[in-house]
Order: C-alpha cells, then structure tokens, then sequence
C-alpha cells in the first residue's frame, strides 16, 4: 500500500499558487491514472484505487499547510501505512531552483512548515519530493511570493515538472527502489 500526499492549503485562493505544487501534482497524478474523484475525510480530500495489485491512496490535506501532519496521521494509522517505505510527500520547495525536482529520504524540514508538522507527528523518515519553486527577490517577500501564482514564463519551466513527478509517482507505485529514484531523478 502506498500513501501519496500532496502539501497545499485549501481553498480557491490559493489554487495554482506556488506553495501548491503538491496538490497540483497529485491533482494531475490522479487524473493521469483514472484515480475516482476525491472525498472528504481525515482532515483531508482523499482518493485511493488498486493500481497493478497496490492499493494506492492519494491525500491532499485540506488543514492548511502549517498543520498537514494533523491529516497524514490519521490516514497512517487507519490503513496501517509503513511511513518509511510508504509514505510519499510531494511538496514546494523555495530553496531548490524553480523546476528543480530533488528526492529525500528523511531529514529536517528545511524551514518547511508542512514537513515541521509531519515530523513532529512521525519523525524524519519519509520519502519527500521536493519541487523547486524558485526564491523571492528579498526575504521579506517570501510569504507572498510562495502564495503567488506563476507567471507564463515560469509556467513554461514548472508544467515539463509536473510530468517529471508524475513519471518519477510511477516509478514509486512499481516499486523501485528509492535510491535508484534518487539517481535518476536529482540529476534533472
């Protein structure tokens, strides 16, 4: 079984900001792989369906970035999910260049406020995805850069992005192994 979450905050606001790669990622993740629509429960929107004898459950936590542990441990403990090996978060990152994808397997949160609160709820190891979003020009722009939308010029760089996670989720649901993952995607 595979948990595949997806970091965004809810609401109309924030659809196709920067700091909602993660949804916009699993948004399309799910409708790649005929995933039903989702449904509310956990804190959360959530989706799952059998893909090649797996039962892989898609959750876009719907408690606003800074508590998204608050969803992700409820749905763990429900279906009994083995964090370290199964549990796949995909997220933005301000400090990876913008259409940079980078793929880690435990560590601090980075600043992240999303992966602070999935750590303090089950630890460091995790598979994370981390999706470069690029930096604001100044540090004190950076909460309304993260909650800004692309431009067209950095659509043009984000959208191949998006396909990239996309295939690299494939690589997870076929089981390879998490180093090999690394390899062949922190080198794009």
């Amino acid at each position: 079984m595979k948990l595949i979450v997806g970091l965004g905050n809810p609401g109309k606001e924030y659809d196709r900001t920067r700091h909602n790669v993660g949804f916009d990622i699993i948004d399309e993740f799910a409708e790649k792989k005929g995933f039903n629509s989702f449904k509310e429960k956990f804190q959360g929107l959530i989706t799952e369906k059998t893909i090649d004898g797996e039962k892989v459950i898609l959750l876009k936590p719907q408690t606003y970035m800074n508590l998204s542990g608050n969803s992700i441990v409820q749905v763990v403990k429900f279906y009994k999910i083995d964090v370290a090996n199964d549990l796949v978060v995909v997220y933005d990152d301000m400090d990876l260049p913008l259409g940079k994808i980078r793929v880690k397997t435990n560590g601090s949160a980075g600043g992240h406020n999303g992966i602070k609160s999935i750590i303090s709820h089950l630890g460091q190891d995790f598979v994370r995805v981390k999706c470069g979003i690029g930096k604001a020009k100044n540090k004190d722009e950076n909460i309304n850069f993260v909650l800004g939308r692309f431009t067209k010029e950095e659509s043009e760089i984000v959208n191949p992005m998006f396909i990239t996670v996309s295939d690299l989720l494939d690589d997870v649901l076929k089981n390879t192994q998490t180093d090999k993952i690394m390899q062949k995607y922190n080198k794009k």
